[in-house]
């Protein structure tokens, strides 16, 4: 017998197959969108990776050229668009740069070679005067030493300007690797004097460890911590004392130099690598400072890609930490070798 249908279970089944017709088609649509989002999302990676390659290769390379050398370009090949204009509009501004810097420099090596000639004349016609035969009154004994101590601080003020000029432009010529160790211990001898005179006790903390060791320059690196142990003597109390140690930490080479002395606020204390910069009579020492000491020290430390940390002690005085990248340890040089080996 043949099944019969109502009217109203007709139109049921006739619903019931629209909206299962309708889920198939929201799955489908479902599926197919998150295959287009898939297959979007790769196309669009891979076409911005292509188009962003050019300018992540532009910027590495202008990282590369500030850091090392401005006589160096990017020279971005290709047809003239826009990527090319870009290139060659840093091209030019690396070109000025060279420029200015090559000035700076020529004129810090002129201006302190001139300033040296009129200086040394000074200087020898004030021998002359207080060298002629007879007595000498006494004023102009008093004013001939008065003269000779500005003499002598402004030899010093050239000196370490032009020391000052040359730390903050590169200094990559003669690159040794060079243990920290040694360069302190010569430091602190040569103000053996001054150490015993003020009755200062010195300590090396790292005597007997390892050898740690940097590339850079020997005499910007000698400059640099002569610099640190002169203003731990130099704004130092008589009595008090001096502590330097040189650790390494991975990659990172840590050289410590701290102090007794006055208290410091740890505000000032952040502005003294600014050239010119004391923080009043405490931290002038005598006649001799420059006010150049640590903004030396900083230059230095930052030409061999290193950093200088300044710290008022709780106690009273200063700390002074500079990072800077360790040498590979692997086929050390003579020096490197030779001062392992007397450690």
């Amino acid at each position: 017998h043949p099944v019969c249908y109502s009217p109203a279970q007709l139109q049921a089944q006739a619903a019931a197959g629209h909206a299962a017709a309708l889920n198939q088609l929201l799955a489908d649509s479902v599926i197919a969108l998150a295959v287009m989002t898939v297959i979007s999302a790769a196309l669009g990676w891979l076409v911005a990776g292509r188009v962003l390659r050019p300018l992540r290769a532009m910027t590495a390379a202008a990282r590369a050229i500030s850091a090392e050398d401005l006589s160096r370009r990017l020279a971005v090949p290709g047809p003239d668009d826009e990527l090319k204009d870009l290139g060659d509009t840093i091209d030019e501004l690396l070109h000025r740069l060279e420029i200015a810097f090559g000035a700076q420099r020529r004129f810090a090596a002129s201006a302190s070679h001139e300033l040296r000639t009129p200086l040394a004349m000074m200087r020898t016609s004030l021998d002359v005067a207080t060298a002629k035969p007879g007595p000498v009154p006494l004023e102009l004994i008093v004013l001939a030493g008065k003269l000779r101590e500005g003499l002598d601080q402004a030899d010093r003020l050239v000196e370490n300007l032009l020391l000052l000029a040359r730390a903050q432009y590169g200094a990559r010529d003669g690159q040794d690797v060079i243990p920290l160790g040694p360069l302190l211990a010569a430091a602190a001898g040569a103000r053996a004097g001054l150490i015993t005179s003020m009755g200062l006790h010195v300590q090396d903390a790292s005597a007997g460890g390892p050898a740690v060791a940097v590339t850079g320059n020997r005499v910007l690196l000698g400059q640099m911590t002569a610099n640190l142990i002169d203003n731990a003597v130099r704004h130092n109390h008589p009595g008090g004392w001096i502590r330097f140690q040189v650790t390494r930490d991975g990659p990172v080479a840590r050289l410590l130099v701290e102090n007794s002395g006055p208290f410091l606020e740890p505000a000032a204390v952040a502005t003294l690598t600014q050239p010119f910069r004391r923080l009043g009579t405490d931290r002038t020492g005598s006649a001799a400072g420059t006010g150049l000491g640590l903004s030396i020290t900083d230059a230095i430390a930052a030409a061999h890609g290193g950093t200088l940390h300044l710290h008022a002690r709780q106690h009273g005085g200063l700390q002074a930490v500079i990072d800077l990248p360790a040498a590979d340890r692997t086929g050390p040089p003579a020096q490197l070798a030779a001062a392992e080996a007397a450690r």
